[in-house]
């Protein structure tokens, strides 16, 4: 009697597989064949992204490959990395435009590289790492124009541990301490940047030097 019930069983179980069979095949087909263009979706948006970014490393390596030649007309390259940022994945889309902004410093077009630099840094969709390099040097070439509150402002976060920026931050720091006349404190950050180990000898170097030059209050 047992053996029955359990052929009974079984008998049940594919009856209820066969009505279901009918009932959702169709679906289940559906689903299964909009899974299938998802994954060729996704592996043709991958081939496209994989596509851009080649074009992209190529343009922008031919543009700096020019701008390291003696004479070069760094103003049209500076225009033409501002054309590669326009096209460019985000990643490339970014290095361009700290590119054409470190450019238009270079000619003279001071105003120009410090709005570029402002909208990086602004910029939700870039790399923190990127954001704050901007904001870096918008901070540095901004030293002889830009209100000292707003420099020692934006320039705080990227001095405090942790920060990728930290070492070129603190000196900055120093520099916007000066600038407001508040030498003492100046020379307490660049001789404590000077002591530490963790900052690249060469500006550990120019930390001390510079601290040893300050006029005491």
């Amino acid at each position: 009697m047992p053996d029955i019930f359990d052929e009974v069983r079984e008998d049940l179980r594919a009856e209820r597989a066969r009505q279901l069979g009918l009932r959702y095949g169709g679906i289940l087909a559906a689903v299964a064949l909009l899974a299938l263009v998802a994954v060729g979706g996704w592996q043709g948006w991958r081939w496209y992204q994989t596509r851009e970014s080649e074009a992209a490393a190529n343009a922008f390596l031919v543009v700096h490959r020019e701008v390291e030649r003696p004479g070069a007309d760094l103003k049209a390259a500076a225009a033409r990395f501002e054309d590669i940022a326009a096209q460019a994945p985000e990643g490339y889309r970014v290095l361009a435009r700290l590119r054409a902004a470190a450019l238009k410093s270079e000619t003279g077009d001071l105003p120009g590289a410090l709005a570029d630099w402002d909208r990086i840094a602004g910029d939700s969709a870039a790399d923190a790492l990127y954001r704050d390099l901007a904001s870096l040097n918008w901070v540095l070439h901004g030293l002889d124009s830009a209100d000292p509150a707003m420099l020692a402002a934006r320039i705080a976060p990227l001095a405090a541990e942790g920060s990728a920026w930290r070492s070129s931050a603190r000196e900055l720091q120093a520099l916007v301490a000066v600038r407001q006349g508040r030498n003492d404190e100046a020379r307490r950050i660049l001789e404590a940047l000077a002591a530490d180990p963790a900052a690249p000898q060469a500006l550990r170097d120019r930390a001390a030097r510079v601290a040893a030059q300050l006029p005491h209050a």
